[in-house]
């Protein structure tokens, strides 16, 4: 027994498990990172997503002066920031990065940053179907918004595709045949 150790820590590492409080555990926080972006690869944003990632830093930053308020449970403070902490770092670097692109100012008839496709299936038992989508920068993407990120397999299929073109689509194991009905940018 290490006898320069307080006895509460001495008999906390004794206890079981069972008995002490998840905070009290000692891990590192789990912090989740952010959309992936490789190393080397640009981060195109645009306009919206920029707004949005400042949105996102000012709530950080506001969570952030309430949890230092908070003197209540100084492990669960302790932990929270951390977290916080990492994200805000995280987000910075990600605003640090962000290269704005104005749609508008896109080729109005080639796929690129920003535009808004409709693909219409050629083949298969989904002839016909249409879909649309917008590619937009990682920190955007939802596909519950039909945004997609500009480092996705099917942005980069699409890039430079003019209206009127057929494309063949390789998405992992599958093969699909697409016609580009419209390029539009907001």
């Amino acid at each position: 027994m290490n006898h320069n150790l307080p006895v509460y820590t001495t008999f906390k590492a004794s206890m079981s498990r069972a008995f002490v409080k998840e905070d009290d555990s000692g891990e590192p926080p789990i912090i989740a990172p952010r959309a992936a972006l490789t190393a080397g690869t640009t981060n195109y944003v645009t306009p919206q997503g920029l707004t949005m990632l400042q949105e996102e830093l000012s709530a950080l930053e506001l969570e952030r002066t309430q949890i230092e308020a908070n003197h209540q449970n100084e492990a669960d403070r302790s932990r929270h920031l951390t977290i916080i902490n990492a994200r805000l770092g995280a987000l910075s670097e990600r605003l640090a990065s962000a290269r704005v692109i104005e749609p508008r100012t896109q080729p109005s008839d080639q796929v690129r940053f920003g535009a808004s496709v409709t693909l219409r299936t050629c083949s298969g038992e989904k002839a016909g179907t249409e879909r649309q989508f917008t590619i937009v920068g990682v920190d955007e993407a939802s596909v519950a918004k039909g945004r997609i990120s500009f480092v996705s397999p099917l942005a980069r299929s699409v890039q430079g595709a003019r209206v009127g073109q057929i494309l063949h689509l390789r998405i992992g194991q599958l093969e699909e045949v697409v016609e580009v009905m419209a390029i539009t940018y907001a």
